[in-house]
């Protein structure tokens, strides 16, 4: 059965929910393996051949041999395990959110010194209450007793 994801419609945003979490979870261990030098090491010294050691998609070995990590994220990554990814390459995880982006490290700082992102686009039709029933007032007619 298929669970209701009301989220899924938030424009340029991958949700790292439990499907995901099914879907990276070799991708990630993948990761997380780079925390140890030996595995950093022996990744650096033959990238794919560290990578068909894992029982990952072909999608994901391309996603991290071209660094992509939006390509990533899409194919179950979760941030947090893909900047061992960055770190094993000695980039920031400034950079990193730089290169997801298409700016340069130093745009992408100067956009969040800025306050981030405009909300515009980037939010779902209604957000503000009208498109989420939830939200949306009850009226005050028969059957609408209690609600605010």
């Amino acid at each position: 059965m298929s669970l209701n994801k009301p989220y899924l419609d938030i424009p340029g945003t991958t949700i790292f929910d439990a499907e995901q979490s099914r879907k990276g979870y070799w991708l990630n261990q993948f990761c997380m393996s780079l925390m140890k030098a030996e595995n950093r090491k022996r990744f650096k010294a033959n990238e794919r051949a560290y990578l068909d050691e894992w029982p990952m998609t072909e999608e994901q070995k391309q996603g991290v041999l071209t660094r992509d990590l939006n390509r990533c994220i899409a194919a179950g990554g979760n941030i947090y395990f893909l900047a061992k990814i960055g770190s094993t390459d000695g980039k920031s995880f400034q950079q990193m959110a730089g290169s997801m982006t298409g700016m340069t490290e130093e745009e992408y700082r100067d956009m969040m010194i800025k306050g981030g992102r405009s909300a515009d686009g980037n939010r779902v039709l209604g957000e503000d209450g009208d498109a989420q029933p939830h939200r949306q007032p009850q009226g005050s007619g028969a059957g609408s007793a209690g609600r605010n």
